[in-house]
């Protein structure tokens, strides 16, 4: 009697079940972390090392918000005037329009409430700021 022998090969198929968890369990987490990195407002934050600007660079725009949460705006004449949000986004576009290179400054008292800084920031950007500077006490 001839024995027939089965030759057992090699499986050559690989398993991806559970190559398709993990892949699912990716994606949940990327679609929930990737809506909270997208909010924020759009800051260039100056260096720590940054260096003073230079007497041939172009004159910059200064807002400031004071500890009252009062915005002002500071230019050509030095002289800083209050402002409410609407005259405040009126100016602030006119002189972002007028001076396109000029930096724009952010100047926050101390003890003001973090989000009158940001809501500035905010009113910034919708009157064209490309990027907003903040002023520090070197001292």
């Amino acid at each position: 009697m001839a024995r027939h022998q089965k030759v057992r090969r090699p499986m050559a198929e690989i398993n991806v079940v559970p190559y398709i968890d993990v892949m699912l369990v990716l994606l949940v987490i990327f679609m929930i972390t990737v809506p909270l990195l997208t909010e924020g407002v759009k800051v260039d934050l100056p260096q720590a090392d940054a260096n003073p600007l230079q007497e041939e660079a172009q004159r910059p725009i200064v807002f400031t918000v004071d500890k009252a949460g009062q915005y002002y705006v500071t230019y050509d004449d030095d002289k800083s005037v209050p402002l409410d949000e609407q005259e405040l986004l009126l100016k602030a576009s006119a002189l972002i329009r007028h001076n396109p290179r000029a930096p724009v400054l952010v100047n926050g008292d101390r003890d003001v409430v973090y989000a009158q800084v940001v809501r500035l920031m905010v009113l910034l950007q919708q009157a064209g700021a490309a990027s907003v500077g903040l002023l520090t006490d070197p001292g």
